[in-house]
């Protein structure tokens, strides 16, 4: 039995579930109920009033917290103890210090390793700030290049800030090796205007190295020197660390994983390009913030970790596999994709840490998209279908521009809220009707985030939130939430496909891979025939 299914607060729980609170019934979900269960901190508010706890659920929760010592292991995250392992096994044996990225606000005193990796970040925002200075008014649009943790959460953090964009800079990215996404951002530039930044820690990923030569074959073409319009994020040494071939270099470290990496470089340049350095700044306070109360807050005040423990509750004890996160903000329309990564590549894991299988269900399926457009899509399975699907709802108080207009006695601002209360009350109470058709069965669970405004100090926190929801799920759970060997496999064998598009290989080599072989038999014939 691993050592999660040994909690004591474990086999509570598992009990607990089988009477579990059902929301659909009458007088289960009341006012009084929606206004005990908040907990608010640093301008955000979590209501799980529609959550299936009570008070019993919650102090149980609370206990396998404290019994799987999750305050601790987040402090030996971020002081820099090294984590990232599977004990008895080779792996990565590093330390987890994306939250020092960040740590250039504080003056509390710092575990060494953290302070170590803390001046470090400080050092690339200063080149950062000089660097920014220096290329003031020379670019109007900027293409990013990587792929996962390089794409995805610059991506979304820079979709998010849209109005906060400094006048006429255009932010693209390029991620997938298809011809097309590069070809589709290329046709939009003015390339003796654009700065592009390369990102790949280990200098070697191969979609990124491809697409940079993409991109730097078009310069060319145009009569440009592309060490003009080329910047390198990568590790320090890296076959990227060239002077020869780039405008300027920033760095990044084996202890930040890539899902973790958006306040780091790999984020900075793009975001400090689009919002100015103090923008960047801005954000990075914020998740610095949330860090901070993630590592101090009281269990029962603490956001991260109370969410958390809502989620391995629908988890393990309710045995919903997937959770859908819903944000009601139009800006955050790739920030789920984003969500998607960090969660399941952290917790994606069937071992513990000592390299034993586990026996109980870890990381959830996560997807979403924003609403209201999803009212239109997909929310018909999630009231009426088969199975009960956890829902994680992001919402604001005002927009992003401040402006709106009252349209037939409401804003639309307060019509977008209205939708969200309503959802969150609908999956949990449900509707009776003799009309099966129009019967909701409810009892769906959700919870709902609120904030004021996303500005970037907002987002920064948002940010911090997940990553240190993820991070202590995978505490309790007794996983390795910062490796991705999964991820693995799969470019091992791309590789060797590879070759064989080459056809460099003997047949010997071309006979150990007959599957591959297969492929591109395939290919060679006719689409559709």
């Amino acid at each position: 039995m691993s050592a999660f299914e040994h909690y004591s607060a474990v086999k509570k729980l598992h009990g607990l579930a089988a009477a579990a609170p059902d929301l659909s019934k009458p007088g289960t979900v009341t006012p009084e109920r929606l206004e005990k269960y908040v907990v608010r901190a640093l301008g955000f508010t979590l209501c799980y009033g529609t959550e299936r706890v009570d008070d019993a659920i919650k102090a149980e929760l609370l206990k396998l917290a404290d019994e799987a010592k999750a305050s601790e292991k987040m402090a030996a995250m971020q002081s820099g103890a090294v984590i990232n392992r599977i004990e008895g096994f080779e792996s990565e044996e590093r330390s987890v210090l994306h939250t020092a990225m960040r740590d250039v606000f504080d003056h509390r005193q710092a575990a060494p390793a953290a302070k170590s990796a803390s001046d470090a970040a400080e050092w690339e925002l200063k080149k950062l700030e000089l660097f920014l200075s220096k290329i003031e008014g020379n670019f109007t649009d900027f293409i990013q290049i990587g792929i996962g943790g390089s794409d995805l959460g610059p991506r979304a953090l820079c979709l998010a800030m849209d109005p906060f964009h400094k006048p006429g800079r255009r932010i693209h990215f390029i991620s997938n090796v298809d011809p097309d996404d590069a070809n589709a951002v290329l046709s939009k530039v003015d390339l003796k205007r654009t700065l592009a930044v390369v990102v790949s820690k280990s200098g070697s990923t191969l979609e990124t190295l491809t697409n940079e030569e993409f991109v730097r074959n078009r310069m060319m073409k145009a009569g440009l020197d592309p060490k003009l319009h080329f910047v390198a994020v990568t590790g320090e040494k890296s076959p990227m660390d060239d002077p020869s071939r780039y405008l300027a270099s920033f760095h990044m470290w084996d202890f930040v994983g890539g899902r973790y990496s958006a306040t780091s470089m790999v984020g900075g340049v793009c975001l400090g390009f689009a919002l100015g350095y103090q923008g960047f700044r801005e954000i990075l306070r914020g998740a610095h913030a949330m860090d901070y109360h993630a590592l101090t807050a009281p269990p029962a005040e603490n956001l991260p970790l109370l969410s958390a423990l809502f989620g391995i509750w629908n988890r393990n004890f309710l045995k919903l596999p997937t959770v859908a996160i819903i944000p009601y903000s139009q800006a955050l329309h790739r920030f789920p994709a984003h969500l998607q990564q960090l969660d399941m590549e952290s917790n994606g894991k069937r071992i513990d840490k000592m390299g034993k299988p586990v026996d109980f269900p870890t990381g959830p399926i996560i997807w979403g998209e924003p609403g209201t457009n999803g009212q239109h899509s997909f929310y018909q399975l999630i009231h009426q279908g088969t199975d009960q699907i956890p829902l994680e709802f992001i919402g604001f108080k005002k927009g992003q521009y401040g402006t709106d207009l009252e349209i037939q006695h409401t804003t639309s601002q307060e019509k977008l809220l209205a939708n969200l209360f309503a959802q969150s009350i609908a999956l949990a109470v449900g509707q009776t009707s003799q009309n099966p058709n129009k019967f909701f069965p409810g009892n769906r669970p959700n919870r709902v985030l609120l904030a004021d405004r996303l500005d970037p100090y907002t987002l920064g926190a948002l940010l911090s939130y997940y990553e240190n929801k993820v991070a202590f799920q995978g505490f309790i759970w007794g996983i390795n939430s910062f490796d991705q060997e999964g991820v693995q496999l799969g470019k091992k064998l791309a590789n060797q496909i590879i070759s064989l598009y080459k056809r460099k290989r003997t047949e010997e080599l071309a006979a150990a891979f007959p599957l591959g072989e297969a492929y591109l038999r395939i290919l060679d014939r006719p689409i559709g025939h």
